[in-house]
This record gives C-alpha cells, structure tokens and sequence, in this order.
C-alpha cells in the first residue's frame, strides 16, 4: 500500500510538472503569436490526459485572438463548456477580447450576458472588452449601458473602459456624450 500511495503522489507531482510546463509553453506560444503550435499543445494535452484548466486554455484562445482566428477559439471556448474545465472570468475575458478584436462584437456581448448565466464574476477587464466590443459595432447607447453597469456593480472603470466608451460615442458623434465621459475621467 506505502508503494501504491508513493507511485501515486509521484504521478499527480509529474503532472503538476507537465501542466505546468505545458501553460508555460502554450502562454510562450501566445507570446509569439504562434497560435497553430498553441492549439497542436492542447490537443497534446488532451491526449495524453493531461487535465487542461484555465491558463492554458485562455493562453490559446488569446493566441488564437492574436493570429485572428476567432473561429478557433469560440471551439476551444465551446469545448471548455462542454468538458470538466471550469469556467471563471479569464476564460471569459479572453474569449470575448478576441471576438471584440476580431470584429466579432455582437459575440462578445453574448458573451458576456452569459457571464451571469454561468455565474462567472465580472471584472474591468471584461467590461472594458464588452465597452470596446460595443464601440467596435458603433452602438454607444450600449457602450454607456455598460460604463453604468460597472459603477451599479461596483466594478472600477479603468481607462480602457473610459476610452471604449468615449471612443464609441465619438464614432456615432454622439460628442455631448463623449465629452460628459471625458469630464468624468479627469474630475
């Protein structure tokens, strides 16, 4: 049984090792831009087992995100929901900055009103990815919806989020609005 329980422990000790490496890498990839080596280390993960949790998994979507490949990502992202990978904000927040950098606004809107739904917490980052997605498909009633909803959350707003919103004002020369978002940053 002490042999049993040592062969054990030193397999969950190598695994840790492997996940840890394979993040490693799978991140260095995201770096790189290389999201095709990012993607062929996940499959590699799954294949031999190896448990994939969130940052490998949001370090290949944000490779993908990176090499314009949204399709890719909502798949890996889609898998995720499906499999035993629990779901958490940096899963979301990478998955819906890619479909907001890909052009994929209405995506990562979705994306983020299923936040609630998986009762995944929402931080700056993501509502400045929804804001951002918001002033990429020129809807800046939804951008200021959005700024709102991150003061009734008490979620601070960050200047990402303050230049999303302005940014999508500005695009729909909604100036009056811009300008109140502006006052509010500087005072």
């Amino acid at each position: 049984d002490h042999m049993k329980a040592r062969a054990s422990a030193r397999t969950c000790e190598n695994s840790t090792k492997d996940l840890t490496a394979f993040s490693a890498v799978i991140s260095a990839c995201e770096k790189a831009g290389k999201w095709e080596r990012a993607l062929q280390l996940v499959n590699t993960m799954m294949q031999t087992n190896l448990e994939l949790d969130t940052i490998p998994l949001s370090a290949a979507i944000s490779a993908c995100e990176k090499g314009g490949e949204w399709i890719r990502a909502v798949h890996l992202f889609t898998m995720a929901t499906q499999g035993s990978i629990a779901l958490d904000t940096i899963i979301f927040d990478a998955i819906m900055s890619t479909c907001e950098k890909c052009g994929e606004w209405e995506r990562a809107l979705h994306l983020f009103g299923s936040m609630t739904e998986n009762k995944v917490g929402m931080n700056a980052v993501s509502f400045s990815a929804a804001i951002s997605a918001c002033e990429k498909g020129s809807q800046w009633e939804k951008a200021l919806q959005m700024f709102n909803l991150m003061e009734q959350t008490s979620v601070e707003s960050n200047i990402v989020s303050f230049g999303g919103a302005i940014s999508a004002c500005g695009r729909s020369g909604e100036w009056e609005q811009a300008l109140w978002l502006l006052n509010g940053l500087l005072w």
